[in-house]
């Protein structure tokens, strides 16, 4: 109590990509934009799924989540970047810090349950097609994207509730671009075991079912692909192709990360795999879906010739 008293801490300092000071502006033009085009992109389908009826199906009522998700994520981290690269002011609020840590596990942490819902939603579409309309009912669909949300803030919660009470005497210095629950612990002068055995636990229990879920889905879905014709093959397939496209990227990028072992050698390989999940992932998702979606595509051209007309 002594040293929390004498030498507690209110800011810590987020080091990003302060190494490379000669790319400050490089840097931030770029991701400035990344963040622009996330965004757009994000919106632009927002837009499609709310304005088309041809879109007003499960896999797009998920999709239309999946990109209010993205909207969500990638403000949590890029805004602060952004201001960082050009203002070279590295300090952020411990306040502030574990906010942005509550978002960010909470908008991940929907990610990989609406990731897994949007798998699960193929697999009957393409493995039961005969019961896929009753299956998904338009209130079941309701009833997935709210537990997705909720379930993804639920251990979020739980951990920065524990976070909030820990005191923080020094040193204070991130090697990171954002808040990220374990530098956090790490510097924390408090006794972390408890947070530190409830964070993996919890993250254990509530990321790993959905990507189970995930991988027995695609499973299901390649065992049935591979029973049909060559000719039905690709059309098949082409349905979820965009959706397993942007799982490799999530989970891919992800697991690497937090797999990796914790070294001062893997520090800058960490950070770079991190811009994946947390940048990437909201830039490529409305990128691939509009690219590789003919559906898609249509309903651009149906909502710009109304627009014209």
């Amino acid at each position: 109590m002594e040293m929390k008293n004498e030498s507690a801490i209110s800011e810590f300092i987020l080091i990003g990509f302060g190494d490379v000071q000669d790319l400050q502006i490089p840097l931030f033009l770029l991701f400035l934009l990344i963040y622009i085009a996330t965004l757009t992109g994000n919106l632009l389908i927002l837009l499609l799924i709310v304005t088309d009826q041809h879109l007003h199906t499960p896999m797009y009522f998920f999709l239309g989540n999946l990109s209010v998700l993205e909207l969500c994520y990638s403000s949590t981290i890029l805004p602060q970047m952004l201001v960082s690269f050009l203002s070279g002011n590295k300090r952020v609020f411990i306040r502030l810090c574990i906010m942005q840590y509550f978002a960010f596990g909470g908008f991940a942490g929907t990610e990989c349950y609406l990731l897994s819902v949007m798998s699960y939603d193929r697999y009957l579409a393409i493995c039961r097609p005969l019961h896929y309309a009753i299956l998904m009912s338009h209130r079941f669909c309701q009833y997935l994207a709210c537990g997705s949300w909720i379930s993804g803030f639920m251990a979020s919660t739980i951990i920065t509730s524990f976070m909030s009470q820990l005191t923080f005497c020094g040193p204070n210095v991130i090697n990171h671009f954002f808040c990220d629950s374990f530098p956090i612990l790490q510097l924390s002068c408090s006794d972390t075991q408890l947070a530190s055995t409830l964070l993996v636990l919890l993250s254990s229990a509530f990321t790993l079912p959905p990507f189970v879920l995930t991988l027995a889905s695609y499973v299901c879905i390649i065992v049935k692909v591979l029973r049909i014709s060559s000719a039905e093959r690709q059309k098949t397939f082409s349905t979820c192709s965009s959706h397993l496209t942007v799982v490799t990227i999530f989970y891919g990028t992800l697991m690497i990360v937090y797999l990796l072992p914790e070294t001062n050698e893997l520090i800058d390989i960490n950070k770079f795999f991190s811009v994946g999940y947390t940048v990437l992932t909201p830039l490529v998702n409305p990128l691939i879906y509009s690219l590789r979606n003919r559906e898609v595509k249509r309903a651009l051209k149906r909502v710009l010739h109304r627009c014209c007309n």
